[in-house]
């Protein structure tokens, strides 16, 4: 099923689903065209330039609905894409040199937190790929455009297409945002340095992108996973402030990438895209900077992340499929039952540093209502 297209300047981009079926194996290019028309017989076909995953290019003609055509079986794949005129993110303020991209679903109550934090330490802009929340997610970011934050949501309705998604990004943005940094709404990024400032500033992430190296493209960030940490509920005053144990190895990391270096097949596993020849990637120590995922949080909110996770993975979740999965949390199983001790699991190093730089700069405290107030707006 083609779910979305994207016309650039030079080119069409469609998003396809069920052809390109096995990650990291993609068909050639040559064995595609786009079709463009409603007569999907007789329409005007233009040959495919890159297929990688969920992403197909070709050249555009001046029409109005776009499919792609398997050449082998004589086949057009069924379509709700429509083809126009080139869209592009707009912007009011120029062009941004750091913006900030991610997949949400039903974060209203995150969303706050995660915007207020990552604009006071660099990040001008936030594009939102909205995979169908229910939570009046749109509320919040009408809230917070009025308060002066520039965000924008795209609707991006299809499950498990988190990197078309981001490859829709890389071209949607590029007019209108220099770098773009790939991170969940539960993620923050921040380095063990700042503890020398005494507050915030725009410019903290700068440094990493305004380097004397021309070629390069992107950075690339490891992550500290956070557990429960006696969490019970979702903490009052926010995950940074509520959850403080984590394992003690980092995992997957996450990126920085200038949108100019990301090669033309938009091409990205993990927050990680491929990126045009010439330019390259830096790989930074969790000593100069980190994202601390709350991934494991207090087990009502956990839940719910947990059952649409599997459940896009597999079509009954509670099935005995896949237990190596990622979407397979360890020591969780196969049912919506809380595990003996959640509270405690995933905690082997108590870690309190963004906790108490933010508590620093913010002035955060339980017994500090306006700053409460004042965080949480």
């Amino acid at each position: 099923m083609v779910y979305d297209s994207l016309t650039t300047d030079d080119d069409v981009v469609l998003f396809v689903k069920g052809v390109n079926v096995r990650q990291g194996i993609n068909r050639e290019p040559r064995e595609f065209r786009c079709v463009f028309g409603d007569d999907t017989i007789n329409g005007v076909k233009t040959a495919v330039t890159t297929s990688m995953q969920e992403v197909f290019r070709c050249k555009r003609p001046e029409l109005t609905t776009v499919s792609l055509e398997i050449v082998a079986e004589n086949r057009v794949v069924p379509s709700v894409a429509y083809y126009t005129l080139p869209r592009k993110l707009e912007s009011n303020n120029g062009k941004s040199l750091l913006c900030a991209s991610t997949m949400v679903y039903d974060v209203a109550k995150f969303l706050k937190e995660w915007v207020l934090y990552h604009s006071k330490i660099g990040v001008e802009k936030f594009v939102l790929y909205d995979n169908g929340s229910d939570d009046d997610l749109q509320k919040s970011v009408d809230e917070l455009v009025k308060q002066g934050f520039d965000i924008n949501t795209y609707f991006w309705r299809w499950p498990k297409t988190q990197e078309a998604g981001f490859s829709h990004s890389a071209i949607y943005a590029k007019d209108v945002c220099s770098w773009m940094m790939y991170l969940d709404v539960d993620e923050f990024i921040y380095s063990p340095n700042w503890q020398n400032f005494s507050e915030p500033s725009k410019s903290l992430l700068h440094p990493l992108i305004l380097s004397n190296s021309s070629k390069l493209g992107q950075i690339s960030i490891n992550c500290h996973e956070f557990g429960p940490s006696d969490q019970k509920e979702h903490p009052i005053m926010g995950v940074i402030q509520g959850y403080n144990c984590r394992r003690m190895y980092e995992n997957r990391h996450k990126s920085i990438v200038l949108l100019d270096a990301i090669d033309d097949s938009l091409l990205n596993v993990i927050h990680h895209f491929y990126l045009r020849p010439g330019y390259k990637t830096k790989k930074l120590s969790t000593n100069s900077m980190v994202v601390n995922h709350y991934k494991y949080q207090a087990w009502p909110e956990f839940k719910a992340k947990f059952r649409r996770r599997v459940s896009a993975y597999v079509l009954d979740w509670t099935q005995k499929l896949n237990p190596r999965s990622n979407d397979r949390t360890p020591g969780l199983g196969f049912a919506p039952v809380e595990p003996r001790g959640w509270a405690h699991k995933f905690c082997e190093v108590r870690d309190n540093m963004l906790k108490d730089l933010t508590l620093r700069w913010f002035g955060i405290s339980e017994s500090n209502s306006a700053l409460k107030m004042a965080w949480q707006r």
